[in-house]
């Protein structure tokens, strides 16, 4: 994958933002400027729980964060996973609630390329492999 700068490239713009969305959503979490966030809540989730709205949004905001971070880290590849599942708990959420479905469709384009930016990981991740461990996993290209 180093080889290819097109490839390189697709894999840096999801990682930057499957990495900063989640931190800049997290983190407003705790602001509400860009959205109310607790609208989106189902509010079967916090009395299901025992807690306030405002406190789920705060867990749900640090869990975020954290995804983020992780997306722009060497765990890239399991992070985005993550982003990817945490995108259709979302969606599913929304769905159940039977408001919002347009937010819960985006959520799930959006998991898409989070697990297409875990797919370009696994790629970059064997490309960049000592030569041993490519030859251990069969990810050498044979010569014809």
């Amino acid at each position: 994958m180093l080889a290819n700068p097109r490839l390189n490239t697709a894999w840096w713009t999801l990682r930057i933002g499957f990495g900063l969305c989640p931190l800049f959503a997290g983190l407003d979490k705790y602001f509400n400027l860009l959205t109310n966030w607790e609208m989106y809540l189902n509010p079967a989730i916090p009395r299901l729980l025992h807690v306030s709205a405002p406190t789920f949004m705060h867990v749900v905001g640090a869990i975020e964060i954290v995804a983020g971070i992780l997306v722009l880290t060497r765990f890239t590849r399991y992070a985005a996973y993550i982003v990817m599942a945490w995108l259709w708990a979302i969606a599913l959420s929304l769905i159940t609630q039977g408001q919002f479905l347009d937010i819960a469709v985006r959520d799930i384009e959006m998991s898409l390329g989070a697990f297409a930016l875990a797919k370009l990981t696994e790629v970059r991740e064997a490309a960049t492999a000592p030569s041993e461990n490519r030859a251990a996993t069969g990810t050498v290209q044979r010569l014809a």
